[in-house]
């Protein structure tokens, strides 16, 4: 098969950039022909891959996106391809990873007329309905129940063509049998006592994964342990007005923005606690990462993996809608707790019991079904 990846930008350190790369990477193995348009690409561009750098632009994301999608549709029909697979929401997808929340779900939970209105809004609602609305025929991989149930709630006619994939975690970040020497070196590494405490949050886009409110919490323990407290931040995004804010909360030091990292299974196993308060969160890999590592957990109901926390009894989770000052007890509370040693006992369990990496085995899966059927209801050619 002839396949066509779309995805807008890629960097090596975003979750919907490593499931595109997982699927793709997958997809090249079982001998397809892979073809991918993007907007930028940044790394190393994998052997096989036929890169296309589509060549347009706009003042605004949404003007670039429309181009986007239109010079795709047309280089498509002059070069045929057997399936379309996009990883952001635009028209004329055979099949759509979904990496990002409802956006319609969003805007009835704002409920701001001005929003509704603008150009940039109405463009993303509108490339929502192109995947997900009654008159599309877009084969739709979820990340979480959460999803599902937005989706099918805001787009009921949609629900048979949601389909629920297993997480795709990285073998690098699955449970180690040297976890307890590579805890070692990473406190080592860092100068951190047996009695500090470190905490870690990992994800690209700051404001969306709320490390706002993360550092508002540390900053709200009592002195005795924010003294001996360390807030490590794993991911690419600009940390100025972040960093600001910790000067401003008086734990300018406590916290370090270490930019994104290759060596991100030593922080899961290096760490005491894991805070990932997002505003919203499609599924959040991180959070699976840490409970299968025996890493307690803290995050907020409005992530699509939180539910692994429960599943698990691997952490606590802060319901909606979210109160800052329950955020920051229930992390006092967390710390003091001698459930830690539990929380974490539950998760390593946890780890044994689920399919943690079949994500992109179940989407090449569905990618194959969708060409074969649609080769399959091809009305046959009748001979001269």
């Amino acid at each position: 098969m002839t396949l066509a990846f779309l995805i807008y930008k890629y960097f090596p350190y975003g979750g919907q950039q490593r499931d595109f790369l997982r699927i793709v990477e997958r997809c090249l193995q079982a001998g397809h022909q892979v073809r991918v348009y993007c907007l930028r690409w940044e790394g190393v561009v994998p052997c096989g891959i036929q890169l296309i750098n589509v060549p347009v632009k706009g003042l605004s994301s949404h003007t670039r996106y429309q181009r986007f999608s239109a010079w795709v549709k047309q280089d498509t029909v002059s070069n045929p391809v057997d399936a379309v697979i996009g990883f952001s929401k635009m028209p004329d997808l055979d099949l759509y990873y979904a990496a990002d929340p409802c956006f319609a779900a969003r805007l009835q939970r704002e409920n701001s007329i001005i929003k509704k209105i603008l150009p940039r809004y109405r463009h993303f609602l509108a490339y929502e309905k192109a995947v997900f609305d009654r008159d599309s025929d877009t084969e739709v991989m979820l990340l979480s129940p959460q999803q599902y149930s937005e989706f099918s709630s805001i787009y009921p006619a949609c629900k048979h063509r949601l389909h629920q994939l297993a997480p795709g975690i990285d073998a690098s970040r699955l449970p180690s049998a040297d976890a307890d020497q590579e805890r070692k070196q990473f406190r080592d590494k860092y100068s951190l006592r047996d009695n500090d405490i470190a905490l870690l949050q990992i994800g690209s886009g700051f404001r969306v994964k709320g490390v706002d409110r993360a550092i508002r919490a540390l900053a709200s323990l009592p002195e005795d342990i924010r003294a001996r407290t360390q807030f490590y931040i794993v991911g690419r995004d600009k940390p100025g007005e972040y960093e600001k804010l910790a000067r401003s909360l008086g734990v300018g030091d406590r916290c370090h923005f270490l930019g994104g990292r290759d060596d991100v299974p030593m922080f899961l196993r290096g760490c005491d606690l894991l805070l990932h308060p997002a505003y919203s969160e499609s599924a959040g890999y991180t959070i699976l990462e840490a409970v299968i590592n025996g890493l307690p957990v803290l995050t907020t109901d409005t992530c699509g993996y939180a539910f692994h926390v429960h599943k698990a009894r691997a952490g606590e989770i802060c319901a909606s809608p979210f109160s800052q000052q329950e955020f920051n007890n229930m992390l006092l509370t967390m710390l003091e707790s001698p459930q830690r040693h539990v929380w974490q006992q539950h998760g390593l369990a946890y780890a044994k019991q689920i399919d943690v990496t079949g994500m992109p085995e179940a989407a090449i899966k569905l990618i194959e079904n969708f060409v074969h059927t649609r080769e399959a209801r091809k009305p046959e050619r009748v001979s001269e």
